[in-house]
């Protein structure tokens, strides 16, 4: 991810223990002009399991929303985080090809982020044509 813009790999803390359990990203939309859920709706119409990370917060969980319907207000970070964080596929089933592929494939997003944007944006101002019945 080295070099793409508004796209910063989470590194994780040298000090502690981990399984790298996950490869999460942080997309700055103001930079990339696509939006988190816009990277993973391309993403997996790739066919790569990419995933909102820690999405919603729990606060906007149960019970926690209903005891406490306003504590977004109490959690900026929380809420800047929970719309800019993504989740890559990880495992034996990724290797350096598949590595490779997702990289492009974000490069290419990020690289045409407006154009990215104006497209998705025109498929969902076009009603999806309903073909007619054939009797």
């Amino acid at each position: 991810m080295e070099g793409i813009p508004g796209v910063q790999l989470v590194t994780y803390n040298e000090t502690e223990k981990r399984n790298y359990q996950y490869i999460i990203l942080e997309i700055d939309e103001q930079v990339t002009q696509v939006s988190r859920d816009q990277l993973v709706e391309i993403l997996r119409a790739e066919k790569v399991l990419a995933r909102r990370y820690f999405y919603p917060g729990c606060h906007r969980m149960e019970p926690y929303r209903s005891y406490f319907p306003h504590a977004g207000l109490l959690l900026p970070e929380t809420e800047r985080l929970a719309k800019r964080v993504l989740s890559l596929p990880t495992g034996t089933a990724v290797g350096p090809a598949e590595i490779s592929k997702i990289c492009q494939i974000i490069r290419l997003v990020v690289a045409y982020g407006s154009e990215v944007r104006q497209r998705l944006s025109l498929r969902l101002m076009v009603p999806e044509m309903v073909p007619e019945p054939v009797l």
